[in-house]
C-alpha cells in the first residue's frame, strides 16, 4: 500500500502534528475550511487502494451510510406495549405489539408507553416502606371521609386503571403526571360520592352502587380532561369508622334506635286510638240523629193525635173527656196489683182480708176463687153503669 506524505507518522513528515494540519494542536495560525477539507480528503485517499474513491466509490459509501440510517428504523414493541410514531414531534400514528417499522431519526421518533398493562393504584393505605414484606400503613388524610349525615368514615379502596387503545396519544400529550391525575380524581370522585350518601348504608350493603358511581364519575372526569385513561374496576377495600369516634357512634346509633323505637310506638298508639275515637264519634253522631229522628216523628205523631182527638173533642166534649180519663187510668194501672171494689154489692168484702195474697191466690193456686176459714170473701162484678 502506498501512502502519500509518508514521513514522521501517518499524518505526514516532521515533528508531532494534529490530525488537520501540521504543528502542535496549540501553536501556530488555524487553517481555513478549504484547508481543512482538501487535507481530509488527502488523507481518507491515502487509506483506499488506488489512492482515491472515485465517483463509485462515493456512491458507495452513500449507498451504505444510507442502508445503515434506514436500518435504524426497526423497533420492537412489547406485548404490554404500543407504539407512538411521532413525525417532527406530531403523532402521526400507533403501532401495536410486535416488530414494526418508523422512518429513522431525525424524521420520525417513537414512544413506548405502557398502555396494555393493566395499573394498580391504592388509596387511603400504602405498603410500610422498610417494613416487612406486605405490611400496609394507613392514610388518613386520604381515607378519612364525611357522609351527606355529617358521620366520619374511613374508606381504603382501589383503583384498577389502563390506556385506552385509540387514547395513547391523548394520555401522552394531555396531561403531565397521568398517574397523579388518577389518584387526585379517584379521591375527589369518592368524597363527592360518599358526601352525598348516608353512613348507614354505606356501613352495610350498598358498596356496589357506591362502586359503581364511582367509578363513572371517575370515567366522566377522565374524558373530560381527555386523559386517555380507561377506569376497569374500583373497589372498595375497607370501609369502617375511625378508632377515636367508634363509642361515640355506638352511643348515637343507640339514641337513635331508642327514638325510632319510641316514634314507632306513638305512631302505633295513634293508628289505634284515632280509629277508636272517630268510630265513637261516628256511633255518636248517628245515636244522635237517630234520636232526633225518633223525637221528630213522636211529635209529630203526638201532634196529629192530639189535634185529632181535639177534633173529635169538639164534636162530642163529654164522651171524649170521659174517654180520655179512662185510657189514662188503665195505663196507670196497667202494670200494679189492684182489686176493684164495688161499694154497691150484696158482699162487701172484709177489710181486713188479705186482698192482695187473694188477688195472687188464684195464679198460684190454679182456682178460680180463693177460700176462705171464716167465710167467703166474693170480688163483685160492677154494677150497672159501675166504676172500675
Amino acid at each position: 500500500m502506498a501512502w502519500k506524505n509518508q514521513g514522521g507518522g501517518p499524518w505526514g513528515s516532521g515533528g508531532p502534528r494534529g490530525p488537520w494540519g501540521s504543528g502542535s494542536p496549540g501553536g501556530g495560525p488555524s487553517p481555513n475550511l478549504e484547508d481543512l477539507i482538501r487535507r481530509g480528503q488527502d488523507r481518507l485517499q491515502s487509506f483506499l487502494p488506488g489512492g482515491g474513491l472515485g465517483a463509485t466509490g462515493v456512491l458507495i459509501v452513500i449507498a451504505g451510510a444510507i442502508v445503515i440510517w434506514a436500518l435504524w428504523g426497526f423497533f420492537t414493541v412489547r406485548p404490554d406495549e404500543l407504539g407512538v410514531v411521532l413525525r417532527f414531534g406530531k403523532h402521526v400514528r400507533t403501532v401495536p405489539p410486535g416488530l414494526n417499522y418508523h422512518l429513522p431519526y431525525p424524521i420520525e421518533t417513537v414512544l413506548l408507553p405502557k398502555a396494555l398493562r393493566v395499573n394498580t393504584l391504592n388509596i387511603g393505605r400504602r405498603v410500610a416502606e422498610g417494613g416487612r414484606s406486605g405490611s400496609i400503613r394507613d392514610v388518613p388524610e386520604e381515607s378519612l371521609m364525611l357522609t351527606g349525615d355529617e358521620n366520619i368514615v374511613d374508606v381504603d379502596f382501589t383503583v384498577l386503571w389502563r390506556i385506552k387503545p385509540d387514547g395513547v396519544g391523548d394520555y401522552l400529550f394531555n396531561i403531565q403526571n397521568p398517574e397523579g391525575t388518577v389518584k387526585a380524581v379517584a379521591e375527589s370522585a369518592m368524597r363527592e360520592v360518599i358526601g352525598r350518601s348516608e353512613i348507614a348504608p354505606i356501613l352495610t350493603g350498598s358498596r356496589g352502587p357506591t362502586e359503581q358511581a364511582v367509578q363513572e364519575l371517575m370515567q366522566k372526569t377522565l374524558d373530560d380532561y381527555g386523559s386517555g385513561v380507561l377506569v376497569q374496576q374500583l373497589q372498595l377495600q375497607k370501609v369502617d369508622l375511625p378508632a377515636q369516634v367508634i363509642d361515640s357512634f355506638r352511643d348515637v346509633q343507640a339514641a337513635q334506635a331508642d327514638q325510632q323505637r319510641l316514634q314507632n310506638e306513638a305512631q302505633t298508639y295513634a293508628n289505634r286510638i284515632v280509629p277508636e275515637a272517630r268510630g265513637r264519634a261516628a256511633q255518636i253522631l248517628q245515636n244522635a240523629q237517630g234520636y232526633k229522628a225518633q223525637a221528630v216523628a213522636e211529635a209529630t205523631g203526638q201532634t196529629s193525635r192530639f189535634l185529632k182527638v181535639y177534633e173529635e173533642y169538639k164534636k162530642a166534649p163529654e164522651v171524649t173527656r170521659e174517654r180520655l180519663y179512662l185510657e189514662y187510668m188503665e195505663r196507670i194501672f196497667a202494670n200494679t196489683d189492684k182489686v176493684i171494689v164495688d161499694q154497691g154489692g150484696s158482699s162487701p168484702v172484709v177489710p181486713y182480708l188479705p186482698l192482695p195474697d187473694m188477688r195472687r191466690a188464684p195464679s198460684s193456686q190454679g182456682s178460680a176463687a180463693p177460700q176462705t176459714s171464716g167465710g167467703a170473701a166474693t170480688l163483685s162484678q160492677p154494677s150497672q153503669g159501675g166504676t172500675r
